[in-house]
């Protein structure tokens, strides 16, 4: 029964999304972050125990805290805002109400080996009219965060994860690996508050990068 009702509340927000933009024609793109995991989803668990949906969830709160504060905000909006699993499918049908300009999943990393370290950015394996810009943006962004914090740049990499194989047929779509929380300097850099602030500013700064 909870399953259906929050499938319900799901869909509800769909259609109340989308009756507000039929009746706010807006220029302003549109940018959907989704908030990796959730509920009974922890994804990964770091050596003390910090879960990867939580730090996923504090970075995008720090993002739309930060981007209330500029004094043109851009238009973002999330997946999830709460401790809430949402389906792989609901997340991608968000951004195409939404008829998004740029989608950006949100993730943390882990790994048998304890010395694996950095950000990882992934791109839609298909070729689509939106995979150079893509790629371009996972570019920026994964060298913004080795620059600007330290971060050890892996790459950026193609996968065939459903989040952007379904879309990056109608926007920019990039899924962000931030750091390994089975690395023991990783993750005692997510015990610190701050932490989310200077990574979600990063992140909101490339994001104003992109769409301008």
């Amino acid at each position: 029964m909870k399953k259906v009702l929050k499938n319900v509340s799901f869909v509800f927000l769909l259609l109340k999304m989308c009756i507000i933009l039929g009746q706010e024609e807006s220029t302003q793109k549109r940018i959907v972050i989704d908030v990796g995991h959730g509920g009974k989803d922890a994804g990964a668990i770091g050596l003390n125990g910090i879960q990867e949906k939580d730090v996923v969830l504090e970075i995008a709160n720090a993002i739309l805290k930060l981007n209330d504060e500029l004094e043109k905000p851009l238009n973002i909006y999330l997946a999830r805002y709460t401790d809430t699993l949402i389906s792989l499918s609901d997340r991608t049908k968000l951004a195409k109400a939404l008829k998004a300009d740029l989608f950006l999943s949100l993730h943390c990393n882990h790994s048998d080996n304890p010395n694996a370290r950095g950000v990882e950015v992934y791109v839609a394996k298909n070729q689509t009219a939106y995979s150079r810009a893509s790629a371009w943006y996972a570019f920026q962004l994964q060298a913004a965060l080795n620059i600007k914090l330290g971060f050890e740049s892996r790459g950026v990499k193609f996968a065939n994860f459903g989040v952007l194989r379904e879309t990056i047929n109608y926007c920019t779509s990039v899924l962000l690996e931030i750091g390994f929380l089975s690395n023991g300097d990783e993750v005692t850099y997510y015990k610190k508050s701050l932490s989310y602030d200077y990574i979600a500013k990063v992140i909101l700064e490339s994001l104003i990068q992109k769409i301008k």
